[in-house]
């Protein structure tokens, strides 16, 4: 188990060199902060949250979506891209209700980023990732629970499809179960797709969080310091599945 720990340790060490190597190479990404971070999106298609996404995304989905649909399957979209001002009002909500419940800020982002990202770093900012369940069955009130994806769950079928032929339209689940896995808790709904969502990652992590959040003026922004980055963007934003990296 230690010895999966480390090598999982220094692949993430490896992208994060990489990422800086490329940098000094002078090979510059062409996406702005501001188009990486759900602010200025591009190539965004669909009316509302649920049905936004990326171009060639949506293109893909809607591929997978008839293939399931043939196997008895309705994947139905719970969120997909969102914009920046969207994931901070997220954020910030359960950060009110955290503080108002008498946990400390440090405490209060750390509960938020169990499963909620620090505004201006979620990938559904991308428009390549997607959290989805079975509209088939009848959902129970909260549809994004573990416990629904598993043994007698209304979503397990789904899973078990998707397990088996997401990666033949480019969709690879992103917080896995993996015991080693730390950051976000895992996430059986969350599904990215890998073609852009790859290279958008290696765009994104050339970018100074600090800086970027710094402007964002985040409630309990003190806690958001450069230590606190560092080890965020360790465990929360590269610490996922490795065939997303």
């Amino acid at each position: 188990m230690q010895t999966v720990t480390i090598l999982r340790t220094l692949f993430i060490v490896l992208i994060l060199t990489g990422a800086k190597n490329h940098k000094l190479m002078g090979q510059e990404h062409p996406y702005t902060a501001d188009q990486l971070m759900g602010i200025a999106p591009i190539d965004i298609v669909g009316d509302d949250y649920l049905s936004k996404m990326n171009k060639a995304t949506a293109k893909a989905f809607e591929a997978m979506k008839n293939a399931a649909s043939k196997d008895g399957i309705e994947l139905q979209v719970v969120s997909a891209f969102r914009s920046f001002d969207r994931q901070k009002a997220i954020y910030e909500r359960k950060y009110r209700k955290y503080v108002d419940q008498g946990l400390t800020p440090e405490q209060a982002v750390e509960k938020i980023i169990e499963y909620s990202t620090i505004p201006g770093t979620s990938r559904h900012h991308w428009g390549t990732d997607l959290d989805l369940i079975d509209g088939k069955p009848e959902a129970p009130n909260a549809v994004l629970e573990p416990e629904h994806f598993y043994g007698d769950g209304v979503f397990c079928p789904m899973r078990e499809w998707m397990q088996q032929h997401a990666h033949n339209y480019g969709f690879v689940e992103v917080y896995t179960n993996h015991p080693q896995r730390s950051g976000f808790n895992h996430e059986p709904w969350h599904y990215s797709y890998a073609p852009l969502a790859i290279p958008y990652l290696r765009k994104f992590i050339l970018l100074d969080l600090e800086q970027v959040i710094s402007k964002a003026s985040l409630l309990g922004g003190i806690v958001l310091d450069s230590n606190f980055l560092k080890r965020y963007k360790t465990a929360h934003i590269l610490d996922i599945n490795p065939k997303l990296l």
